[in-house]
């Protein structure tokens, strides 16, 4: 395995030292194809806070996380309302 990394770092060091045209030259550089992170498609995001009626205009993390709390809450409130809270226990000493 390491004769063949040799072998492939050789034959790319001898296309890098000297390409023999232009056009082969264009084929070393390197394209980034589809991760072109600054074209931005639909509308903008933004944050939860700067418009927190319109959920559909939110960054995606901020969706995540006021979700999950939503949720959260949601289950811990039932939790307290079904299981009644803390009940308070009177324990009466004996004289």
């Amino acid at each position: 395995m390491a004769g063949w990394a040799a072998a492939r770092q050789a034959a790319t060091l001898a296309r890098l030292s000297s390409p023999p045209s232009a056009t082969q030259a264009a084929k070393l550089i390197h394209r980034r194809g589809l991760a072109g992170g600054a074209d931005h498609h639909g509308p903008a995001k933004v944050n939860c806070w700067k418009d927190p009626m319109s959920p559909s205009k939110w960054k995606e993390e901020h969706f995540v996380i006021v979700s999950l709390s939503g949720w959260g809450l949601l289950f811990y409130g039932g939790y307290k309302f079904f299981t009644g809270g803390k009940k308070e226990s009177k324990e009466e000493v004996p004289y």
